[in-house]
């Protein structure tokens, strides 16, 4: 059973940065593509960056451009999301989830699994 739990959301003041940390338990952690995706209120959940199971590829929503970075540790079995200059359309609960096929898509019907969100809250 593959689990997946994000941490490190919180509240930050417009500017601000934040690091998202998940964590993914079992060993084949490093052959997953990884993603971050996040749903706003009253909004569907929609992609945020991506990266390939050998981190030679990464992939980002225009919105999140030059100001998140996705990376990962295949030591630690951790992917993270650094997140700066943040800004109030920022807020949403932030999902990690992983790709069996190492890709890393945008496409959220690759991921065969999902962690319970953490809450990234951005005051203007």
């Amino acid at each position: 059973q593959v689990q997946l739990v994000e941490s490190g959301g919180g509240l930050v003041q417009a500017g601000g940065s934040l690091r998202l940390s998940c964590v993914v338990s079992g060993r084949t952690f490093k052959t997953y593509g990884m993603g971050w995706f996040r749903q706003r209120p009253g909004k569907e959940r929609v992609f945020v960056a991506a990266i390939s199971w050998i981190a030679d590829s990464t992939n980002y929503a225009d919105s999140v451009k030059g100001r998140f970075t996705i990376s990962r540790d295949n030591n630690k079995n951790t992917v993270y999301l650094q997140m700066y200059s943040l800004k109030p359309e920022d807020t949403a609960v932030y999902y990690c989830a992983a790709d069996p096929y190492g890709v890393g898509s945008e496409q959220q019907l690759s991921y065969d699994y999902w962690g319970q969100g953490t809450q990234v809250t951005v005051s203007s």
